[in-house]
């Protein structure tokens, strides 16, 4: 597989990218990736290159992206606990069956995740099969263009995989059946793929209304407080005199909760350009 990807022909693509410009004349970039994909995408254009070139730092979601061993050793120091209840008890009795049929789907023993907790069942059911597509994100392609340049966290993955192992149960609980509902859309990465490929954040902004992201309390954990905590650090880093390139994903950017809505809220000029 890892052969297949080094020989795939790169997807053009025209994806998201905005310039912040500060009451201050403080200037930065925001730009929108996605974190896997079927094969390799063309997403460093002349804008965005020159856009990375201009900058002097870069922040992400998180700097070990690329490290899988690392990301798994803290997804499974935080995922487990003893005591807990089968996982079948864990989803109302009619989304068993599709319980069952994902597990089977995705070639996992549910006796393997007896002692498992709930959001981390819901994110091992929700990540992609292939290697290689996570291999393809572009958040990796960004770290690995960057030469040299710091590269600040915004999260990390113990901070990232933290807020999902702080919900409160009930809230696993309606992720997990976000996951299991929302099975189909998960493995149709072809669909995600071309919207982030035309820089289309009309249907982005869509998608972040849908599956888990329809459920109030998830959608103000993991998209809204996200974001707040994000510009935070964004307009800290402009005001301090630094001109970040800011790569996350593409659906963080997304309507008035989004990015780029908060940062024009706190007086920023920010516009699209690609």
């Amino acid at each position: 597989m890892i052969l297949a990807a080094c020989t795939q022909k790169p997807l053009p693509a025209d994806p998201a990218l905005w310039h912040i410009i500060g009451p201050d004349e403080s200037e930065g970039w925001l730009f929108g990736t996605i974190h896997v994909a079927p094969a390799p995408l063309q997403w460093k254009t002349a804008k965005v290159a020159a856009a990375l070139d201009r900058s002097d730092e870069v922040l992400v979601e998180l700097a070990n992206v690329a490290d899988d061993a690392a990301v798994a050793q803290t997804f499974a120091s935080l995922s487990h606990s003893p005591g807990l209840p089968p996982m079948s008890e864990r989803v109302p009795p009619q989304r068993r069956k599709a319980l069952d049929a994902l597990l089977s789907k995705r070639g996992i023993d549910p006796v393997n995740m007896h002692d498992m907790e709930t959001w981390a069942v819901a994110l091992t059911l929700a990540r992609p099969q292939d290697a290689d597509d996570a291999a393809n994100g572009v958040d990796r392609g960004v770290l690995a263009a960057a030469k040299g340049k710091p590269v600040i966290e915004l999260e990390g993955a113990k901070g990232q995989l933290s807020i999902f192992d702080t919900l409160p149960e009930a809230e696993q609980r309606d992720l997990l059946n976000a996951v299991i509902d929302d099975a189909g859309a998960l493995d149709d990465e072809g669909k995600l793929v071309d919207i982030w490929r035309k820089g289309d954040m009309r249907r982005i902004e869509a998608e972040t209304r849908t599956g888990l992201l329809a459920d109030p309390e998830l959608r103000t954990a993991l998209f809204i407080a996200r974001n707040e905590r994000w510009t935070k650090r964004i307009t800290a880093e402009l005001r301090a005199g630094r001109k970040p390139f800011v790569a996350v994903g593409a659906a963080h950017m997304a309507g008035e909760d989004g990015l780029v809505g908060m940062l024009a809220r706190q007086g920023y000029t920010v516009r699209r350009i690609q």
